[in-house]
């Protein structure tokens, strides 16, 4: 029996001993490292660098060093880059070692073609062409590891902006003394799965931002994705309209090409065919793209656009990308580079953005959940030491890179400490009484606690109307987070309001409390209002218009209330929220005949828009309890996972709402008897390729009950009376705000396209502006409307927008005028 145990126990050793040495053995590796340069010695930047039949590689950093971590074995290293012969290299990975490459220029063979032909470039391209939707959805799916390094640097700065000193600014972001360096260095590491045609997950695996220890970065493998085989290609945040593929369906319209030689690498004919844009104002590409013969299909591309492209404060943006095989008939982006310059202000700035692909699983087995869920960030992910990222990081920091990281995490122990905290808040918490008096107002903030206090400024709680005269309605608001893991907030508002004429007071206390995923607001007080619950009018809109023209276009009544909502996600984008108001209405006469000017030749009207010549009340003194019920669907449940919360992404969608108000007679004294049913679908910015986005809104509602029901509970429009005004999915141009409000049932559509310069940008000297063409035509039917329609046409230049409009309603009645707006959600 010992001899039984004793056998036994050296069986056990014997597997422990190599369960041992096999985890050494995958623990060890060996580190293949160089540079690589070109003929002349000089520095190839970005290069790849990948093994042979796998997708498992690196690239080289800006300097063209690189590192490359294997396990023992031997392996066949390849070397490719833009413009370069590939370069082979067998290596024998049994002790880390050095492996230095000089690549040669390619050399492009170009066969003689006819004079005065056609370029072949031509027929190549058409071929490409015809086989981009295929090669678009030749992967139904597929996952990949990705690592994204982005740098950006200040190249040039003003010493002063706006008025303020910018050398201490640059001082505390680790710039040198000429406010020059790098601003933004970050690496991440990525899980990303996508499937057709655009679901995407990604799993952040590790991330790191020099200069904090607890941001995390802004890479995104899908904000990097760059794909010729769609038609277009659109970044909004450059510019407003999308750039045309070199094989576009249409891209014979756009482009001019030419053949400049083929090469054969690994078996493979290239052809090395230069794009060029028909118009240097074109939304299209300059450079060269690659095609492989027979299967015409995107081997790389090398392509830049200018500011001649109406670029948003870039210079010049430069692309490239190169592929490789996966799989037999399947070829993947094994890198993405993106380069850029600018300037603004006189700043000027230049970076680039790198992604290598790895480890590709072609049409893996997904949970179709998995993509409501498109990007993950854990908690813990931005912890991690400098020994992973030594061992993880695939492209080797430059000195410049590593001097950044050392200093700048010394810089960020130091901001995220309580002492430089409490310093930071003293220093900025003293009160200026001109920025009090003028501007901002006066903030006072805790970082370190999350606490923030502030007071508006004296100059904005200035206001006149004619039923108050002038006007002092301030307002400070305290706001602390309350819940760092979810990011939510605590809210309370306080708001006096004084009117100098009428000798009144008013004030209110609001707030609103977080509670799980759910929200608790409330509101009580007085205050005086405009009788369209829709705000037609700007804060400052009709005091401009009342003093300086005499024209007092907005009307106000007097409201004391006492409400609270409760509202929230349900699930994924289904919102729901519950409301309830007691409140009573007082009808409200001018107090103020004060006007700078035209006070001998002007009138004033009264407070009542139907009776515009005599102090007659619109509606009596009242009393009102409702109940409001508002429920919205989006038809998505995409959403971002960070450590702090969800965060739900805007819908592709239409949103639908709906909603039902109830007026109850006697509950609280309350004086009215309805119910309104409506509903509302709207989407904005829809795109339309070349031609723009286009935005709708179309409402209807009814009545259903209207036993006691007063004017301030009618259904009210989003009118404009005045020749400013702000954009907004429900706004019409020039309909009255007043006079066809109703109390029965409604129906109002809007309908506006932005051209995004679709047809200016074709007009010389005018495309430089970047203006936006837009087309507007809104419509409102009622009972006693019958039918109202409206068109607008105009043009936008970075959110300031001027429009000509037309109305006409059932009765045969015209209107036209000019209308001026800042459009505070234009691109």
């Amino acid at each position: 029996m010992k001899k039984v145990y004793t056998t036994t126990a050296f069986k056990c050793c014997l597997v422990i001993a190599g369960l041992l040495f096999n985890l050494k053995a995958l623990a060890q590796t060996v580190t293949v490292s160089g540079a690589i340069t070109d003929a002349k010695g000089n520095a190839v930047p970005f290069a790849s660098i990948y093994i042979r039949s796998t997708t498992r590689g690196t690239s080289a950093n800006s300097e063209g060093k690189y590192t490359l971590q294997l396990a023992p074995g031997s392996y066949e290293i390849l070397f490719k880059a833009i413009g370069y012969k590939q370069e082979s290299r067998r290596v024998d990975a049994k002790t880390d070692q050095v492996v230095n490459v000089a690549m040669q220029a390619e050399a492009y063979q170009l066969q003689a073609v006819n004079i005065g032909g056609e370029d072949p470039a031509y027929g190549i391209i058409r071929k490409a062409i015809k086989k981009r939707p295929y090669y678009l959805k030749q992967v139904t799916g597929y996952s990949c590891e990705v690592y994204i390094k982005g740098l950006q640097k200040l190249l040039a700065a003003p010493k002063k902006f706006m008025g303020r000193d910018f050398q201490e600014a640059a001082r505390q972001m680790g710039l040198d003394s000429n406010r020059t360096g790098i601003i933004y260095l970050s690496e991440s590491q990525s899980k990303y799965t996508f499937e057709q045609p655009d679901n995407v997950h990604e799993e952040m695996i590790s991330s790191k931002v020099s200069g904090s220890n607890r941001a995390f970065s802004f890479n995104r493998a899908s904000d990097i994705k760059l794909d010729f085989y769609e038609n277009i290609i659109n970044w909004p945040e450059i510019s407003a309209r999308p750039f045309i593929s070199p094989i576009a369906n249409n891209a014979m319209l756009y482009y001019r090409y030419e053949l400049m030689g083929t090469t054969v690498e690994n078996g493979e004919t290239i052809n090395k065919i230069k794009v060029t844009p028909r118009r240097d104002y074109d939304a299209a590409f300059t450079g060269y793209i690659y095609i492989l013969e027979d299967s015409w299909r995107i081997y790389g591309s090398d392509l830049y656009v200018t500011k001649k492209a109406n670029l948003n404060f870039i210079d010049t943006l430069k692309f490239s990308q190169q592929f490789l095989p996966v799989s037999k008939d399947v070829w993947m982006p094994s890198s993405i580079r993106f380069d850029f310059t600018g300037g603004i202000f006189g700043f000027k700035f230049g970076g680039y953005f790198i992604a290598i692909y790895k480890n590709y699983d072609i049409n893996p087995t997904v949970d179709h959940k998995l993509f409501n869920e498109v990007i993950r960030i854990s908690k813990g992910v931005n912890k991690r030491d400098s020994a992973y990222w030594a061992s993880e990081r695939p492209i080797p920091l430059t000195k410049e890179e590593t001097t950044d990281y050392k200093k700048k995490e010394v810089l960020a122990a130091k901001r995220e400490s309580k002492p430089y905290l409490d310093s930071l808040d003293k220093r900025n918490n003293r009160f200026k009484f001109g920025q009090w008096l003028l501007g901002s107002g006066y903030n006072h903030r805790n970082r370190y606690d999350k606490e923030y206090i502030h007071f508006s400024s004296a100059l904005s709680a200035l206001n006149f109307n004619t039923v108050e005269g002038f006007v002092l309605d301030y307002d400070a608001t305290y706001t602390k987070q309350i819940d760092s893991l979810n990011n939510k907030y605590l809210t309370l508002r306080g708001k006096v309001r004084y009117g100098f004429a009428s000798e009144k007071v008013h004030g209110s206390v609001s707030g609103n409390i977080p509670m799980n995923m759910w929200n608790l607001g409330f509101n009580a007080g007085s205050d005086v209002l405009d009788i369209n619950n829709q705000v037609p009018f700007g804060k400052s809109d009709n005091m401009e218009y009342s003093l300086f023209s005499r024209w007092n276009y907005e009307k106000f009544y007097d409201k004391q209330f006492a409400q609270v909502t409760f509202g929230g996600r349900v699930t994924g984008g289904w919102l729901a929220s519950i409301g309830a108001e007691a409140s009573n209405r007082q009808w409200l006469n001018n107090t103020s005949n004060y006007s700078f000017f035209y006070q001998d030749t002007r009138q004033y009207t009264s407070n009542n828009p139907f009776d515009p010549y005599h102090n007659t009340a619109l509606f009596p003194n009242s009393k009102a309890f409702k109940l409001q019920l508002t429920t919205s669907y989006d038809f998505s449940n995409r959403y971002a996972t960070y450590p702090n919360g969800r965060y739900y992404f805007r819908s592709k969608y239409p949103r639908v709402t709906v909603g039902y108000t109830k007026g109850i007679k006697g509950l609280f004294g309350s004086d009215v008897d309805y119910d309104l049913l409506s509903a509302n679908i709207t989407k904005s910015d829809m795109q339309l390729g070349v031609y723009g986005y286009t935005s709708f809104y179309a409402g209807a509602g009814k009545f259903l009950n209207t036993n006691s029901i007063f004017y301030t509970d009618y259904k009210q429009f989003n009118g404009n009376s005045l020749q400013q005004y702000t954009p907004a999915a429900n706004k019409f141009l020039l309909l009255d705000p007043y006079k066809f409000s109703t109390a029965d049932e409604y129906f109002e559509g809007h309908l506006e396209h932005d051209f995004s310069g679709f047809i200016l940008n074709k007009l010389p000297l005018i495309r430089k502006l970047k203006l936006h063409e837009i087309a507007d035509f809104n419509y409102l039917a009622t009972p006693a409307l019958k039918s109202y329609s409206e068109l607008g046409l105009g043009a936008e230049w970075f959110g300031i927008r001027a429009m000509y409009g037309w109305s006409w309603d059932n009765a045969g009645h015209q209107t036209q005028g000019f209308r001026f707006g800042v459009n505070l959600g234009g691109r």
